[in-house]
């Protein structure tokens, strides 16, 4: 199965999850439509809803409760995006203009508290007290990553265990929580909510990976990133700890300048050395085991439609190379 026939098999369902996400978002404060419009609809692939929608067919279950809360799983990512941005001081999200970059900080920070306030709104109507639980610890760990990752920036003696943490906490933790609640919505046996929670942490942090390589290699045009971004923001990333370990004195002493003069463009030099010191082969290779180990997790389940999806979005998780 390919990514595009996962598309193709859960597009009812997910288009049932768009309606409700429409239809949460409006509000006479015409702010949170316009900010909710403009980051929601910006190019985004409802990975989180789809992991939730896949994992609870996967264990049986095909109520309706799946929509609401695939909404509350794209609410939780959409504030922690805009709430991300004001702290990054971020002008381009997704190849576009960030939304504190037109309206502000207090209006992207206010309609990223109305998101998360209208997802725990969303969960008290659901009453499940298994997934309320899951997601209120799911966003305090990943407004806990954002703080430590705040605190380590432009540290370039960050170590790969302390980056893992700040990953596995800020963007993976969701992703496994989508997982989770779709056995939880099926009443499935702890072991297989374990397995997709797990198997879901390993996809998340490949994730993530694969992302903060395409910092020094994508082209804004094909996926909205700009080359160079989490240097400029004094994110040091697996590729850059990877060089940062491996290089000489001298060219420790590029890659502090490059990390603390952010009015100089040093990435020209940041790259040629990540690239010399082949930090992006092998934060690509550590993605590449995650994903293996995150689809060994699936073993429990039998051949199935949901299983070969779920593959299929690992496979395409660690294909977003260029």
């Amino acid at each position: 199965m390919e990514i595009q026939d996962v598309f193709k098999q859960y597009a009812d369902d997910m288009n049932a999850v768009e309606d409700l996400i429409e239809a949460r978002r409006h509000s006479y404060a015409h702010l949170i439509p316009e900010i909710t419009d403009h980051v929601i609809k910006s190019g985004g692939k409802r990975l989180r809803p789809l992991l939730l929608i896949i994992s609870s067919d996967l264990c049986g279950y095909r109520g309706d409760r799946r929509f609401p809360l695939g909404s509350v799983m794209e609410f939780i990512h959409t504030a922690s995006l805009l709430h991300d941005d004001v702290i990054d001081h971020a002008t381009i999200r997704r190849g576009k203009p960030s939304a504190n970059s037109i309206w502000g900080n207090s209006a992207s920070v206010l309609v990223g508290d109305y998101l998360y306030a209208t997802s725990f709104n969303v969960l008290a109507e659901d009453g499940d007290q298994s997934v309320q639980k899951l997601l209120a610890t799911t966003t305090a760990s990943m407004a806990e990553g954002e703080i430590i990752q705040l605190a380590k920036c432009g540290d370039v003696n960050i170590t790969e265990r302390e980056y893992f943490s700040i990953i596995e906490k800020k963007t993976a933790i969701l992703i496994s929580s989508a997982c989770a609640i779709g056995a939880l919505l099926a009443k499935a046996p702890e072991s297989e909510v374990k397995a997709l929670a797990r198997f879901g942490m390993r996809l998340g942090t490949a994730f993530q990976l694969t992302d903060d390589t395409l910092d020094y290699v994508a082209r804004e045009e094909e996926l909205g990133k700009t080359i160079g971004m989490d240097i400029k923001e004094g994110k040091i990333t697996l590729p850059l700890i990877r060089t940062f370990k491996e290089c000489d004195p001298d060219e420790k002493k590029i890659i502090e300048k490059a990390v603390e003069n952010t009015e100089e463009d040093y990435i020209e030099e940041v790259t040629f050395l990540v690239n010399k010191y082949d930090g992006i082969q092998y934060s690509l290779d550590k993605a590449d085991s995650l994903i293996e180990e995150g689809k060994a997790f699936l073993k429990i389940f039998g051949d199935s439609t949901p299983r070969g999806a779920l593959l299929a979005i690992s496979d395409y998780v660690v294909e977003r190379r260029s």
